[in-house]
């Protein structure tokens, strides 16, 4: 079965790519790792790359950016995705949130360089800064646009009335928000259901965030979308074990893999979730190939007996 027009793609995160999280610059083994996971991604069709300024301290994207420099013809065959606004910690201050303009502006002009192309397809703003005048970053982002430096913004980690707020002063739509989903990671979905129980304010997620997104539009992209490994080998929980088990023999059922069954859970809710990949590892990379060739193939019972499973309890 091919996947349905227009449905929930998978996207490749790249935090993994680079090295270290230190100051030391890559060598040649770094590029060659880097090389493996991103040829992995094509080769199951994966299009779509996703950055952030300080990924590895700006080695992720450096690393890519020499794939692109040694295969030119690439750049015109994938999407560029690329985030800004997280200042890490160094030795003359703590890590901060910066979305003034002129640190929007610096980010993306380095981005570019780093990435050795001259235009990014999709930036997002990677935390909200308490501090960030709307207005200002309304203005930054529509002269990158108008420069040809950027084509479309987004957000990441951002709830329902702080895209509505940018958006308010923004001409050019929001178009992406990418947050944390996966079936560990499920109180984007708990909240949704704990309404009028005692249970409600348990759960982090602000409410009508999926809502708004899924109202105006805005694609919604879930980063760690494959649970950090939770469901394949690195249980630690009763509910995890159980629900490794059914993720096993549900794959083995439809004749997939246990990534798969993980990302189709996602990309089979309405809101077309689509899965940031995340991992480094080739091997584990092409396990996921099904969720980019297959529609999602979970029945509604077998949909609610995942999420079940994983919640550790039955619903309200």
């Amino acid at each position: 079965m091919s996947a349905k027009a227009g449905a929930a793609r998978p996207l490749y995160g790249c935090m993994g790519l680079g090295g270290d999280w230190n100051a030391e610059d890559y060598g040649s083994a770094e590029v060659t790792h880097a090389e493996a996971a991103v040829e992995a991604a094509l080769e199951i069709g994966i299009t779509t790359f996703d950055h952030a300024d300080i990924y590895r301290r700006g080695k992720s994207e450096a690393v890519f950016g020499e794939l692109l420099g040694r295969n030119p013809s690439l750049r015109g065959q994938i999407e560029i995705q690329t985030k800004c606004g997280i200042r890490l910690a160094d030795a003359h201050r703590a890590g901060m949130y910066d979305l003034r303009g002129n640190h929007i502006r610096t980010s993306v002009e380095e981005s570019l360089t780093r990435l050795r192309t001259d235009v990014i397809d999709t930036l997002l703003l990677h935390r909200p800064d308490p501090l960030a005048d709307p207005s200002e970053i309304a203005e930054t982002l529509t002269s990158l646009h108008s420069q040809g430096m950027v084509r479309q913004f987004g957000v990441s980690n951002m709830d329902a009335p702080q895209i509505a707020l940018l958006q308010s002063h923004l001409e050019l739509p929001l178009v992406v928000n990418q947050l944390e989903m996966s079936l560990h990671r499920r109180d984007w979905l708990e909240l949704g259901v704990l309404v009028n129980t005692t249970h409600a304010t348990e759960v982090g997620f602000p409410n009508g965030t999926l809502e708004h997104c899924r109202m105006h539009g805005i694609r919604l992209q879930a980063w760690a979308s494959l649970a950090q490994g939770k469901y394949s080998g690195l249980q630690s929980t009763t509910a995890e074990h159980e629900t490794a088990q059914l993720v096993e023999k549900l794959a083995e059922s439809k004749g997939t893999t246990p990534e798969t069954i993980l990302l189709w859970w996602l990309q089979r809710h309405p809101a077309r979730i689509e899965p940031v990949i995340g991992s480094a590892r080739p091997d584990r990379i092409r396990s996921c190939r099904d969720a980019v060739e297959r529609a999602p193939e979970l029945s509604h019972e077998e949909w609610y007996e995942l999420w079940i499973t994983a919640r550790g309890a039955p619903l309200p």
